[in-house]
């Protein structure tokens, strides 16, 4: 099998590998209220590339689970991953043009469902490969039926609201919300319940793991902003968002710098649905309720 070199790997490996039998690449460009993907990936994409949508083939239908983007049942992820040629022996490559905050969400599943070390994301996404000199396909792949299969799943990788009620204003916890910070501060909200965020969360943009070109900081300069943020040794850090699908890339991050973290599922959207929970407004994590 084709070995991955970490979670993030770079345009010029993926040029490197592109032929490989067992590399896979995956297309996971998908914004809140922009252009739908999979229109983007039919204009251009990497050569070889799928394409894979976040709302239906890696995410729970809404109602199904918490949040927004609920994780995608064993059985309905294997499908998915089956039908479109990636099978067991496969490893894949994702990438997106948001700074990894979509395509770390097939990453997190991959390592959720015990395939650890099979996928990553190309760092700086679609624009490290066109900026490398690289061109864009139409054409689509046609990858053979493969056989993807979920092993036994992690089970302290993901948290849920009442675990996050229990340990918000623990001071052996860390809460970190990677939305941007204008959502943080309830100044927007464009699509859940309420606007503010989770008492006692710690302000994390997700934009701040990047370096001004899209690339990831490197692994000293990541834990140095997650040391300063507050993850020191012992601490249990849990990532939040606005559905669980962004905080994937934190927790890639986290990953890189030497630490680990867990996902709260249904992020704000799960919490801004209940109106007896608390809400913050404002830059301080306790702010006002």
């Amino acid at each position: 099998m084709l070995t991955l070199p970490g979670p993030i790997v770079s345009a010029a490996w993926l040029l490197e590998h592109a032929a490989h039998p067992d590399l896979r690449i995956a297309d996971l460009r998908w914004s809140l209220g922009g252009p739908p993907g999979r229109d983007l990936y039919a204009a251009g994409h990497i050569p070889g590339a799928i394409f894979l949508d976040l709302d239906h083939d890696i995410s729970a239908p809404r109602g199904s689970g918490p949040g927004r983007h609920p994780i995608p049942a064993p059985s309905r992820l294997a499908e998915v991953l089956s039908e479109r040629g990636i099978g067991d022996e496969h490893v894949v490559v994702a990438y997106d043009d948001a700074g990894g905050t979509v395509a770390s969400r097939l990453w997190w599943l991959f390592e959720h469902f015990g395939h650890a070390g099979t996928s990553a994301i190309l760092d700086g996404g679609i624009s490290a490969w066109t900026d490398a000199g690289r061109t864009l396909t139409a054409d689509a792949p046609d990858h053979p039926p493969a056989t993807w299969r979920t092993r036994a799943p992690r089970t302290d990788d993901v948290v849920d609201a009442a675990i996050v009620e229990a340990r918000r204003l623990d001071p052996g916890t860390l809460l970190l919300d990677v939305r941007a910070p204008e959502r943080y501060r309830g100044e927007l909200e464009p699509i859940d319940p309420r606007a503010g965020h989770i008492p006692g969360a710690v302000s994390a943009p997700s934009a701040g793991n990047l370096q001004p070109d899209g690339r990831l900081l490197s692994p000293e300069g990541l834990a140095d902003r997650f040391r300063a943020l507050g993850a020191t040794d012992g601490r249990r850090v849990i990532a939040a968002c606005g559905s669980g699908v962004n905080a994937t890339q934190t927790i890639l991050a986290m990953r890189l710098a030497g630490m680990d973290a867990q996902l709260y599922e249904g992020s704000w959207s799960d919490w801004s649905s209940d109106p007896a929970r608390p809400a913050a407004m404002g830059p301080d994590p306790g702010g006002a309720t």
